[in-house]
């Protein structure tokens, strides 16, 4: 027995009936209702080593999924995960729960679990027998528990082994932070992950449609009807098909349907029933798809239904802040909302499989997706990483990915890696051979990529690694694209990440080099870990960059367009006005040197800016004032009185940089058009007095009563006009009544401690953030922020039961 089977034999021994009467679904039920449901409320959980690798008691808890043991603790500088994970303790963890099946049961059909995702090294165990384990903590896994099930009750058990610290460069958190759902099929089913659709005709009004899938169980005589349907749930189409044992297949040919689009982002639904010989439907199963097609070249680059269009991308890490890993689907719908506001039309899932709803989102909000699957590959970069692993699991683990994710619309790559650290070995490029077929094989209609780099100036010998490639992933080094393509003239290439501060070169080189199709900042969104990239520094602090030197206390990075709080800084607003086209004006204001500090930025960071004209003990001295537009002029007024006007062009990077003595007041910057006239695009910031209250604001009024439903909220310390106080220190205390639940709170200081469990926090640069979660109950939420000495914010909101 080995040493998983041995801890988790343990705790089977020490269980009390109490879980078996709370933590249990019921098959039988299941069966009734739904083909997938999802189980993720009533385990019970119990810590079964700690982060300094010693066996603690086994106290089981009542815990709901996703769930993440390492985020409910604070920051510490001796935590395992160090500064790649955040300063945050790692350890093992036991989750267990009761299937109740009858003997109708345990014949019907069969029974399966589908894991999405738990970090890491998940073992799955039925009645103390293993029925399986997979290393990578990212990828989603199908177990047939059916074998394994007896009448009565089953004791499912899932162990998560964190321990081996380190094993990533960034925060993955701990424990079963996806969902896990229960998949009860008849005996003849279509398999799961089977059904692959593909729309190989695309024009507006007139596309064909290709259908496959494949039946598991005796299939003589049977047929299947195949219906396309629209979002509202219409049926559009339908089709019928004898069932062979093997691949089946169907299509539609010439169906006016609407496109897939960024901007008009149209989902369908392809819904399978499986028929017997009587006509009886078996087995249905539908799938979500959209009919879109993409092109790229070097002679006109990327090209999405026809239509030209310039990558914005964002490489985002898979964790959600102030949550830590727990994969939420609204925390999920959130974060690509605020990407999308950003401006952003693309993401790279960097450098994991991200979670099935975050894809989803994409697909529902039109965003453009690589989808990555690992960030090295047989050479490690940390002691524990996938290194150990890819011999093994690579092909279990490209087949997860890319079968489970092939029919999202918003899929336009496969990545198969990063910055790889064997790269000048020759087995690099069989491996990214090996790697690329297989994806090419499970789907030939995407290309390949993966993310090239050098830190020396031998950058050409990658040539033959580059070739295996369908697109060629540059990162930091796409200043090299001019002469690569005069080497390499069919090379078609994209930045896969950049530095936050180069945003106009790399939107200049995306915007004129049609071999050049996009540009992927690092990164879209603060994320946990990595602590300190991105920092900026004052003269006496730490000088190292995070890969040099641990950089406690900083537990984050700061190098995203959006820090954890879901606010965006003045970088994201400079990046989203350069690739696009519409009217609009953003102004900012540069730190002063030396108000807080000498300044200085790390390689990943930008200067300290900000949205605020308030500077106390700064009067009379110089402030830069900073205009971003495309407009070709800007007005500044300070107090009502015109200040100067600034040309803006291609050559200031379309900025207006203007430097004024500050006094308290306000200034004024308006957009003039090209008759030197003044627009209705202007800017205002005032300077703000001194803190009398806290202000919320929900991102949404009503909950969904699904004990998986969130709310974001932002408190806010303003003065009494209700401007933000961006100078306010005031510990916030967050508190929740009715069928909510507090489960983050926190500021976007990357250099706090206090771990996001916490209901109270200090507010930096004037806000802190919350997030709540809906019960399974339906009712009021009411949601308090309070500080002393200021006013109260409250605010109410509605739970309703799902529809």
């Amino acid at each position: 027995m080995n040493r998983l089977r041995y801890i988790f034999s343990i705790c089977v021994v020490m269980l009390t009936p109490a879980f078996v009467i709370n933590a249990r679904s019921n098959i039988s039920a299941i069966n009734s209702t739904q083909r997938k449901q999802l189980i993720d409320d009533a385990w019970q959980f119990t810590l079964v080593q700690n982060d300094k690798g010693e066996q603690v008691p086994t106290s089981f808890q009542m815990v709901d999924l996703p769930h993440d043991w390492s985020i409910l603790n604070d920051f510490t500088k001796g935590a395992a995960m160090g500064n790649d994970g955040g300063y945050l303790p790692a350890g093992k963890g036991l989750y267990k729960k009761t299937l109740v099946a009858t003997n109708d049961d345990i014949g019907k059909g069969r029974h399966m679990l589908y894991l999405e995702g738990a970090y890491m090294d998940a073992h799955v165990f039925v009645n103390d027998s293993l029925v399986g384990h997979r290393p990578y903590g990212y990828s989603s896994v199908l177990y047939d528990l059916s074998s394994y099930l007896k009448p009565g009750e089953n004791e499912l058990s899932i162990s998560v082994d964190n321990s081996q610290q380190r094993n990533a460069r960034w925060y993955t958190g701990s424990g079963i932070y996806r969902h896990v759902w229960l998949l009860n099929l008849p005996n003849t089913h279509v398999k799961p992950w089977s059904v692959y659709i593909t729309t190989p005709k695309v024009e507006k009004y007139r596309s064909t449609v290709k259908a496959s899938f494949d039946v598991n169980g005796q299939s003589d005589g049977f047929t299947a009807s195949v219906y396309i349907k629209n979002s509202d749930g219409k049926l559009l189409y339908e089709t019928n098909t004898p069932i062979n044992s093997e691949s089946n297949n169907v299509e539609f040919k010439d169906v006016p349907l609407e496109l897939w689009d960024i901007d008009s982002p149209y989902i369908y639904t392809l819904e399978i029933c499986l028929k017997d010989k009587d006509g009886n439907i078996i087995d249905t199963i539908d799938e979500t798809f959209g009919v879109r097609k993409i092109e790229y070249s070097v002679s006109e680059g990327f090209k999405l239904n026809d239509r030209p269009v310039l990558l914005t991308g964002a490489c985002v890490h898979s964790d959600n802040g102030l949550i830590g890993a727990r994969s939420y689907d609204a925390a999920e719908a959130h974060k690509v909302k605020m990407l999308k506001e950003a401006g952003f039309n693309a993401v790279r899932t960097s450098h994991n499989h991200p979670a099935p709803s975050f894809l989803d989102e994409c697909d529902r909000q039109g965003i453009l997706v690589i989808d990555e699957a690992f960030d090295g590959w047989r050479w490690e970069k940390k002691p524990f990483d996938y290194s150990k692993h890819i011999d093994q699991w690579w092909d279990a683990d490209i087949k997860s990915l890319v079968l489970r994710d092939r029919n999202h619309p918003s899929i336009i790559c496969w990545s198969i890696g990063n910055e790889v650290i064997e790269r000048k070995q020759i087995e690099v490029v069989k491996t990214a051979k090996k790697l690329a077929d297989l994806c090419r094989e499970l789907d030939p209609t995407r290309p390949v990529t993966s993310a090239l780099c050098t830190w020396d100036h031998e950058w050409d010998i990658f040539d033959p690694l580059a070739a295996e490639l369908d697109i060629v992933g540059y990162n930091y080094l796409m200043h090299k694209a001019e002469d690569d393509h005069n080497r390499v003239p069919d090379r078609i290439m994209w930045q896969t990440e950049s530095y936050p501060r180069d945003a106009f070169d790399n939107w200049s080189r995306t915007a004129n080099l049609p071999y050049v199709i996009g540009d992927f900042v690092w990164t879209g969104i603060d994320y946990l870990g990595e602590s300190g990239i991105g920092k900026y520094y004052y003269a006496g602090e730490n000088n190292t960059e995070f890969f040099v030197s641990d950089q406690w206390p900083w537990h984050s990075s700061y190098c995203g367009d959006i820090d954890l709080i879901y606010q965006r800084k003045p970088i994201s607003h400079y990046r989203e006005i350069l690739y696009s086209d519409k009217p609009s004006l953003f102004m900012y204001v540069k730190e002063p040197e030396g108000y807080y500090g000498s300044i200085n930025e790390s390689m990943w960071g930008t200067y300290p800016s900000w949205e605020s004209w308030t500077w106390p003990g700064y009067e009379g001295k110089p402030i830069e004032i900073e205009v971003i537009t495309k407009f070709p002029a800007v007005r500044l007024y300070v107090n009502g009185s015109e200040y100067d006007t600034k040309k803006v062009t291609y050559d200031t990077k379309y900025k207006a940089v203007f430097s004024v003595p500050y006094e308290a007041g306000n200034i004024k910057s308006v957009a003039l058009d090209k008759n030197g006239d003044e627009t209705d695009y202007l800017s205002i910031m005032e300077t703000a007095g001194n803190p009398v209250a806290v202000k919320l604001t929900a991102n949404r009024n009503i909950l969904t009563a699904n004990n998986q439903d969130l709310i974001f909220v932002l408190a806010e310390v303003v003065d009494k006009n209700g401007n933000l106080v961006p100078i306010a220190d005031n510990e916030i205390t967050f508190s929740v009544l009715g069928e909510g639940e507090l489960i983050g709170s926190g500021s976007a200081d990357p250099k706090s401690t206090q771990g996001y469990h916490h209901p109270n926090h200090k507010a930096w640069k004037g806000k802190v953030g919350a997030v709540i979660k809906s019960t399974g109950k339906p009712g009021n939420v009411i949601i308090k922020a309070e500080a002393i000495g200021l006013k109260v914010a409250q605010i109410k909101l509605k739970s309703l039961r799902q529809k």
